[in-house]
């Protein structure tokens, strides 16, 4: 955007240098000569003729510039009498004489110059090489010639004579008027625009004069490097990259302060200069009421009060610039800050997450819960400044986005982030609260339950036998079980199984006894014999039913919970045996061509070929073994994760990419080498059924092989918690799958003269059916392009639309590989769409330049053209709010830096 706005400004910069120039002929004198090409204004200087450069000459008088005119406002230039006229050098008399008709306004030198030549004291030999000398080299438009004729009776005769035949070979287009005096002149110029010696009342003092001119252009051009300084200064701040780090940042911000500083110094004593510049100027007026300004003089006020009033346009428009600058600069140190702060909180809060993800363990006892509680407490105290850290960042986050800052589409996913690590952490201490304080009280219980199991059969156990055969005794013991069992529904718990059937044992313990005391203590009507009892006091304890804890069994009842477990065991299964594949050919084959025992037995055609065989093989390896499958295998016990691992790693998954790039590369080294010795010991060796070329589909496969995972554990998680993470992680296996799909067509197109990496990302790829309509051209070719379809391969891209010719070829007997001759292109900057053609709801057109050329493309079926109209109108969106952006931020203000 800085660069667009300086590209601009300096096409204002030269409008505005060009309205100074038609305001002031003296700026004209610069000769600054524009030129306009077609992607910039480039500025040629020719050296400009200035006082200073010719002021010993000015200072000899010859010729003058006193600032009169004439009634129609013509310039008045005088050559005064002087005794060495014919020895001046034509060089000086040429650069005097064109600078003093630079002078005047544009508008007055249109009108033509009056000359005026005093030679009364010379003679005629003098007047005649005057006039020839002005004749010859006089660079502006001549209005008229008066001549001061000599005052001597016989030079005066010899000039009236003189002018009569020589008048044709002065070559001059204007009357040349002789006049005996002074008081002839008047009758032409009026007395207040001729100076003294001339009989005038016009105040001219030639040293001042020189003074001013010198003066005036001093400023000039003090105008003009001070722009320059600001232009330089603009472009250099716009050209900067911004740092990436605080104390760079601060360092730049400091320095481009500085030097805004220098720069606003400058522009303070230029325009004290001007101001003055302006004041000596007027000097005359000031002191003397009755004093007037000659138009020259005017004109030279107005020339200052131009350059003074451009100046402080200029300040005004740098400093606009400097305000978005220098904002841009804070604010980019704000995001280094935050960026440093989110980095610092972000690893601490990790590494808590690490240790809390590491308390696993719920205790098997109630002191160990205990423990664990106090670990948890600590954890949570550890916690809770680097989470006030990140609530804090977040919310400083914020305001920068409320304050507009340039990074939003960077700072919202850091608060997202933050507050997302947060509320995970926050839920996570929660969770684990929760099931500790739930084990906790089951462990109480289950102690409390355990005592009354031993307190139950202690009490059993300590029922004397004999005394029971007595209904006393009897009823005593029926008495003490009853109370017992009174406290058994304090201990009615639902977990966990084995100990609720031992409860269920000891109850029915106590039941049996109960059975059997109830028995003695009836009634007899015959005496009660002493009967042993039966062995219920000591009855077989049954066997615990073999069952899953609650949490679990609630979900098993459920197919779709067993479907999604058994889809993560085959998940993590399948990824555990995808690496020690990856390893054992990387340590079976690749290693092995570096073996120098086996060297003898690679194929010449293998030699320096590793690369090309595996691609980025051992990338991947090392993406799996060391990061992938640790994340997915932490899954098992949160399976609601999974998703989260697949979006997590998104852009490390593009390393397929480049792999199915290489893939063609790859196997056509194989059908080269694949039947020599080396690879079949190599095999032999791992004990491999399948050959390497077998096992180098593997990733290919493999990222086809969880797009179909994630697709069955969608099914399984319809309508549930996690739905949405799943649904966008197919999304982005989906993308890469398709990234891969479209770079293997991409990378098949021959013919194209550019670089395909030029020209932005592959949106869309396909064949269709294509018609052109040429304005220009044979109407026959016309028809019969009409009734004859083309079958093109378009690449849709972001700067480019690709018309490519489908190529199919056999290799060495092997399948077909195809290939994309290239046939056209159209740049997506300056192409329009039609998105329905009459008569076909599967076509639309492409056209560009006013429809001089339609291309009519039919799709396979109205979802893939509605497909492709959708990319294509993105493209154009995109294109046409970036150039309203790039004109918004580029324009802020008239006034631009002048080169």
């Amino acid at each position: 955007g800085e660069n667009m706005w300086v590209y601009l400004l300096q096409k204002e910069v030269k409008l505005a240098q060009c309205e100074i120039i038609v305001a002031s002929r003296f700026i004209n004198s610069l000769k600054i000569s524009v030129f306009t090409c077609t992607d910039e204004i480039m500025q040629q200087e020719i050296r400009p003729l200035v006082a200073v450069d010719i002021i010993e000459q000015l200072h000899r008088q010859f010729a003058i510039l006193s600032g009169g005119r004439g009634k129609d406002g013509a310039p008045i230039i005088t050559f005064p009498e002087f005794a060495g006229f014919s020895d001046i050098p034509d060089e000086d008399f040429l650069n005097v004489v064109t600078y003093l008709t630079s002078i005047p306004s544009l508008e007055a030198a249109s009108i033509g110059f009056i000359i005026i030549i005093d030679r009364r004291r010379d003679k005629w030999s003098a007047v005649k090489a005057s006039l020839t000398r002005i004749a010859g080299a006089f660079p502006g438009n001549l209005q008229l010639v008066f001549v001061l004729r000599p005052s001597r009776f016989i030079q005066r005769t010899i000039a009236d004579i003189g002018i009569k035949l020589y008048r044709d070979d002065f070559k001059m287009k204007v009357p040349i008027i002789m006049l005996n005096s002074v008081s002839d002149l008047h009758g032409y110029i009026d007395k207040s625009q001729l100076t003294r010696e001339l009989g005038g009342t016009l105040e001219y003092g030639h040293s001042q004069w020189i003074h001013h001119r010198t003066a005036i252009e001093n400023f000039a051009m003090t105008v003009k490097t001070t722009a320059q300084m600001l232009q330089t200064f603009g472009t250099d701040l716009a050209e900067t990259e911004l740092p990436n780090d605080v104390q760079c940042t601060e360092e730049l911000l400091s320095a481009h302060t500085d030097h805004h500083s220098k720069l606003k110094d400058e522009l303070k004593l230029a325009v004290k200069q001007g101001a003055t510049l302006l004041t000596c100027i007027r000097e005359p007026v000031t002191r003397s009421a009755n004093s007037k300004l000659s138009s020259d003089e005017l004109e030279n006020v107005a020339t200052v009060e131009r350059l003074l009033a451009q100046l402080d346009e200029t300040e005004k428009a740098f400093d606009q610039f400097w305000t978005k600058h220098h904002l841009k600069l804070e604010q980019c140190l704000q995001l280094r800050h935050f960026e440093h702060d989110f980095r610092e909180v972000k690893l601490t809060l990790d590494n808590l997450m690490e240790v809390q993800a590491g308390f696993a363990d719920i205790g098997d006892s109630v002191t160990r819960v205990e423990h664990l509680l106090r670990e948890q407490k600590q954890l949570e105290e550890k916690g809770q400044e680097p989470l006030e850290k990140a609530q804090s960042l977040a919310l400083h986050g914020e305001q920068l986005i409320q304050n507009n800052h340039y990074a939003v589409d960077s700072i919202r996913p850091k608060c997202v982030e933050l507050r997302r690590i947060c509320d995970d952490f926050t839920n996570e201490t929660k969770k684990k609260y929760d099931i500790l304080g739930k084990s906790l009280e089951l462990h109480k219980q289950l102690d409390k339950a355990s005592q009354w199991c031993e307190a139950g059969i202690y009490l059993l156990a300590s029922q004397a036998v004999d005394k029971c055969q007595s209904q006393e005794g009897a009823e005593t013991a029926l008495v003490e079980i009853e109370k017992f069992l009174v406290t058994a529904k304090e201990h009615q718990l639902s977990n966990p199984k084995e100990i609720l059937q031992k409860l269920e044992d000891v109850q029915e313990m106590f039941d049996k006894r109960q059975v059997s005391l109830k028995k003695l203590a009836a009634k007899q009507t015959r005496p009660v014999q002493p009967v042993a009892p039966h062995p219920e006091s000591s009855p077989k304890r049954a066997s615990p039913k073999i069952t899953r804890p609650a949490g679990v069994g609630r979900h098993c009842n459920s197919p779709p919970f067993l479907s999604f477990s058994h889809i993560i065991n085959e998940l993590i299964e399948t990824e555990r045996v995808y690496v020690e594949e990856l390893q054992s050919i990387i340590e079976g084959y690749a290693s092995e061509m570096d073996n120098p025992n086996l060297v003898h037995l690679i194929p010449s055609a293998l030699q320096n070929k590793k690369e090309i065989l595996f691609g980025n093989l051992p990338e991947i390896y090392e993406f799996h073994n060391r990061i992938f499958l640790k994340e997915i295998e932490n899954c098992i016990e949160n399976p609601e994760l999974l998703a989260r691992c697949f979006l997590k790693r998104k852009e490390d998954l593009q390393i397929y990419e480049k792999y199915c790039q290489n893939k063609p590369r790859s196997e056509a080294l194989w059908r080269q080498c694949g039947d020599s010795i080396f690879f079949q010991e190599c095999q032999r060796k791992l004990d491999h059924k399948l050959s390497l070329d077998a096992y180098l589909l593997k990733p290919v496969q493999r990222i086809t092989k969880y797009q179909l995972l994630l697709k069955e554990m969608l099914k399984c998680s319809k309508n549930s918690e996690g739905t949405a993470e799943l649904e966008e992680a197919l999304a982005t296996m989906l993308d890469i799958i398709k990234s891969v799909n479209d770079s293997m067509h991409q990378i098949a197109i021959t013919g194209y003269e550019g670089d395909v990496s030029e020209l932005g990302k592959l949106l869309m790829q396909g064949s269709f059916n294509v018609w052109t309509d040429h304005k220009k051209g044979h109407n026959k070719v016309k028809d019969l392009a009409r009734f004859k379809p083309m079958q093109r391969h378009l690449f849709l891209y972001t700067k480019m639309l690709l018309f490519c010719k489908k190529r199919e070829e056999n290799t060495d007997g092997h399948e077909k590989t195809a290939s994309y001759s290239f046939k056209n292109s159209l740049k997506m900057s300056t192409v329009g769409i039609t998105e329905n053609v009459k008569g076909d709801n599967k076509k639309f057109e492409i056209w560009y330049n006013g429809r001089e050329e339609v291309y009519i493309i039919q799709a396979s079926s109205v979802e893939l053209k509605n497909t492709w109209i959708s990319e294509i109108r993105k493209v154009l969106t995109g294109q046409l709010e970036a150039c309203r952006g790039r004109t918004e931020r580029v324009r802020f203000g008239s006034v631009a830096f002048l080169l």
